[in-house]
């Protein structure tokens, strides 16, 4: 089956651009992330509701992968939320949080973070994003130091294939190559760990209890670079970029007691997983992380408008505060739109129990999917709450990785033949729902991607539908 657009139908949408226009638009004037440029297709999406989104040519498709970025935990096109934000925007649109101004919708929110978030989690700073969000962990980890006389303490640990953000210091602190080559000099004192990779555990670890390695590869590092000279550790709960890589259960404790001995903070980065991606509020309280700070970003206002918010314990904010304040923020940092949708997407989750419906949509991936492990070119799936990772490999023997050209043209199949939505992400083909998804909308997505893999030869070259 191939979707093909409605060519009777096909709408004019603003401006009179039909969507071939758009598309060719898109090409001429739009510069936006495209880790291979070698893509040259243009979706453009026009309107949304639930788990189903619309294109320019009016094909329907399924959004498996959270609008694609691991994002909209409460679906598309909510009436509820467009009638909050336009009661907001009738009220004040937006004022600046500086100096001695602040709003209701920001205050509310951050209370609110706080009284989800794990015990002596209290005290928020917005931003617009998720690399914002990291940006400003990072910061106040440092300055956090420097103001209780360690001024050494610049030192940032990170995990290779770790995906932390774009800008400066979260794109030199992201695991992946790429985002540092040619944009150099990056941060400095940013050094990379070993990930949890359970997979290729006899690979990466051979011989060796997987935490036990990690382990004593933390200790010597910190040795190396000097304890007094770290000021953190980032690390997400759960690796999302890297392919959903869950840590072994005493992973995050044993981390957790070797960073408190040295007096290293530790970030947890839940710009994916909070809030409720995986059945819980906050995943790094579950996993015994007890995070000093906590960043998060694309689930907190439901993807309806752009929001970050970087979460901390009283005593690194109140440094922050003191000798002259924290000479840091962005332009939008609690803006009272972003803020009311926010405090809205809480109350969805919570009221349509979403949380719940997150740890049934685990189930629904997981079996949905089970029958793709015994497929030559799938060496793994690891499956998260609502984060899925089909791993895929060129040949068993080595597990050798599947390109992302390969990746991205099985991510492509399943879209154009199912009308399906799914995310490329290295070696990894990746699902990612709304937490409003049903248990037909999983069988349809799962149906999909395990069709189109039985017709995937281990050389990354697609059998015809």
């Amino acid at each position: 089956m191939t979707i093909t657009p409605n060519k009777l139908a096909q709408p004019t949408i603003a401006g009179g651009a039909t969507a071939a226009e758009l598309a060719d638009l898109d090409r001429r004037h739009l510069i936006r992330s495209m880790p291979n440029g070698a893509v040259t297709e243009r979706v453009v999406i026009v309107r949304g509701e639930g788990c189903t989104v619309w294109d320019a040519d009016d094909n329907e498709l399924l959004d498996a992968a959270g609008g694609g970025v691991w994002h909209s935990p409460i679906g598309h096109g909510r009436r509820d939320m467009a009638e909050i934000a336009a009661a907001q925007m009738s009220r004040i649109e937006f004022f600046t949080s500086l100096y001695e101004f602040s709003n209701d919708q920001a205050i509310r929110l951050a209370a609110r973070l706080a009284q989800l978030a794990p015990e002596g989690i209290e005290r928020v700073a917005f931003s617009s994003g998720g690399s914002e969000a990291v940006e400003t962990a990072i910061k106040a980890a440092r300055l956090y130091h420097h103001r209780r006389g360690e001024p050494d303490r610049t030192w940032i640990l990170a995990r290779h294939y770790a995906f932390h953000g774009a800008t400066y210091g979260s794109g030199t602190a992201t695991g992946f190559p790429p985002m540092q080559f040619g944009v150099g000099p990056n941060l400095p004192h940013v050094e990379k760990l070993s990930p949890p990779y359970l997979y290729r555990a006899d690979q990466l670890y051979p011989d060796q209890d997987p935490t036990d390695f990690l382990i004593a590869e933390l200790e010597e590092t910190i040795a190396r670079i000097g304890a007094g000279n770290i000021a953190a550790m980032l690390g997400e709960p759960v690796m999302a970029g890297a392919g959903v890589l869950a840590p072994p259960a005493d992973y995050w404790p044993r981390v957790r007691e070797v960073l408190s001995r040295h007096g290293i903070l530790l970030i947890a980065d839940e710009v994916v997983t909070a809030p409720g991606r995986l059945g819980e509020w906050f995943m790094s309280d579950k996993l015994g992380m007890q995070p000093d700070m906590i960043t998060m970003a694309k689930g907190i206002a439901g993807g309806y408008a752009p929001l970050g918010a970087t979460l901390m314990r009283d005593e690194i904010a109140d440094a922050l505060l003191r000798d002259g304040g924290f000479f840091h923020g962005y332009t939008f940092q609690g803006h009272p739109v972003a803020c009311a949708l926010g405090l809205a997407t809480l109350d969805i989750i919570e009221r349509e129990d979403l949380l719940g419906n997150a740890r049934r949509i685990a189930g629904w991936l997981r079996s949905g999917l089970a029958p793709a492990v015994d497929l030559p070119v799938v060496g793994d799936l690891r499956v998260e709450g609502t984060l899925a990772a089909l791993e895929l490999i060129s040949e068993p023997v080595h597990r050798t990785p599947m390109g992302w050209d390969q990746v991205i043209a099985v991510a492509f199949e399943v879209r154009r033949a199912h009308g399906v939505i799914v995310r490329p992400y290295g070696s990894n083909l990746v699902l990612a729902p709304p937490l409003v998804l049903t248990e037909a909308e999983a069988r349809r997505a799962t149906a999909a991607t395990v069709e189109v893999l039985r017709r995937l030869h281990p050389d990354g070259t697609l059998a015809p539908c």
